[in-house]
């Protein structure tokens, strides 16, 4: 008895430590306590994580690219051979695509593809609020019935060439054992959420160095001409 509890105190020792890590990563702790839309969607108790980034470019630079998100859109930009190798057949975009920029309340976006681990109509994400330029809040509606999950992105600017983008997840509580379910899964969804953060960062930094690169090209072509 005493060889099996050993091991599980040890295990419970080393998530509860990763957890004070990854449940805020990258925030500021305003940024993690900070009321932001779609809050209200979820009373407590519940487990709420918020991970940030800093982005060298102005929010609206940003905008485009969490507007197009999803598994048969743009992707989720984050780590597309791990997600693959799960059957989730994503193709994260690498530019913006003007047919995916249109995003309004009650819109829904696709997770996983139809048929994934047995799920006729896959997993979507149904548009809660779209606060321009802002927020995008999504509510997973599917999985209601077991946990009542809201996810919200948000971009917050830092003067004219920077911005902050935030993802929280809300989670509500019903029943004791959804906290240990929820707290196993905390390390998949926080390098699931950093996955996106840093894909876009890599993304809108990208686009804005080859614009900036152009712009310089053009402007000394004109002034040798």
């Amino acid at each position: 008895m005493t060889h099996r509890l050993v091991p599980t105190l040890v295990a419970a020792g080393v998530l509860y430590a990763a957890r004070r890590y990854f449940r805020d990563w990258g925030t500021t702790k305003a940024e993690s306590q900070d009321v932001l839309p779609g809050d209200e969607r979820v009373r407590p108790p519940m487990l709420r994580t918020t991970e940030a980034v800093t982005i060298n470019a102005p929010a609206e630079q940003v905008w485009p690219w969490l507007v197009q998100m999803g598994q048969n859109r743009g992707g989720l930009y984050g780590f597309a051979p791990v997600e693959n190798a799960f059957g989730l057949q994503y193709r994260n975009a690498d530019q913006v695509h003007p047919e995916w920029q249109h995003l309004e309340a009650d819109d829904e976006i696709r997770l996983v593809p139809k048929g994934w681990m047995g799920l006729p109509d896959g997993l979507t994400a149904r548009v809660v609020t779209v606060l321009d330029g802002r927020a995008i809040v999504l509510r997973i509606d599917a999985l209601r019935r077991v946990w009542d999950v809201v996810w919200s992105m948000h971009l917050v600017p830092c003067g004219d060439d920077q911005c902050r983008l935030l993802i929280r997840w809300r989670l509500a509580l019903r029943h004791p054992g959804e906290v240990v379910v929820a707290e196993l899964m905390g390390p998949a969804r926080a390098l699931l959420t950093r996955g996106i953060l840093l894909g876009i960062t890599r993304r809108v930094e990208r686009q804005r160095q080859a614009e900036a690169a152009a712009a310089a090209a053009s402007a000394s072509l004109h002034h040798t001409g």
